[in-house]
C-alpha cells in the first residue's frame, strides 16, 4: 500500500470508493468533479489517497484556510479496514498540514458513524461538547444523498 497525493485524475476512482460505503453522504454540488477539482487546486498537496495494487482503497480530502486544517470524506473501503490504512492516511495528511504551518485540524463525523467516531478517539482527536455546528446551504440543489 502507498499513500500519495490525491490528484484530479483520481476523482472517478475516489467517487466510486465513496459511493461504495454504506452511510456515506454525497452532496450533489460539493462532491461533483468540478467542485473536488477546485478543492484540490486550492489545496494541491494536502489531500491523500491510499492505493493498493492500482486500486484506491482510502481517501482524505484535506485542506486549510491558512489558520485551521479540515478533513473531509475520510474513508477506507470496508474490506481494507483494520489494517492501519486510515491511521497512515491521517498521519500523512497531518504531516502535510504541519508543513504548511497549520497547528490544528478539525473534522465532522456523523453521530451514527460508530466505527468512525471510535477511530477518531483512538487517533487522539478530542470530541468537542462545547460548541454547536451550523450549516447554511447557498445552493438548494446541493442535497446530500446517503449511500444505503
Amino acid at each position: 500500500m502507498i499513500i500519495r497525493t490525491m490528484t484530479p485524475n483520481d476523482y472517478e476512482n475516489v467517487y466510486k470508493l465513496w459511493t461504495g460505503i454504506k452511510g456515506f453522504g454525497i452532496r450533489a454540488v460539493d462532491d461533483s468533479k468540478q467542485s473536488i477539482i477546485r478543492f484540490l487546486q486550492r489545496n494541491p498537496d494536502t489531500s491523500v489517497v491510499a492505493e493498493e495494487d492500482g486500486r484506491i482503497i482510502g481517501s482524505i480530502l484535506s485542506g486549510h484556510d491558512g489558520r485551521r486544517g479540515n478533513f473531509y470524506h475520510v474513508c477506507v473501503a470496508k474490506e481494507d479496514r483494520a489494517k492501519g490504512v486510515g491511521r497512515e492516511m491521517v498521519l500523512e495528511a497531518v504531516k502535510r498540514l504541519e508543513k504548511e504551518g497549520i497547528c490544528k485540524v478539525g473534522l465532522v463525523a456523523f453521530q451514527s458513524n460508530q466505527v468512525g467516531n471510535q477511530f477518531w478517539k483512538d487517533m487522539g482527536f478530542t470530541f468537542r461538547e462545547d460548541l454547536n455546528y451550523y450549516d447554511f446551504s447557498l445552493d438548494e440543489e446541493n442535497r446530500t444523498t446517503f449511500i444505503k
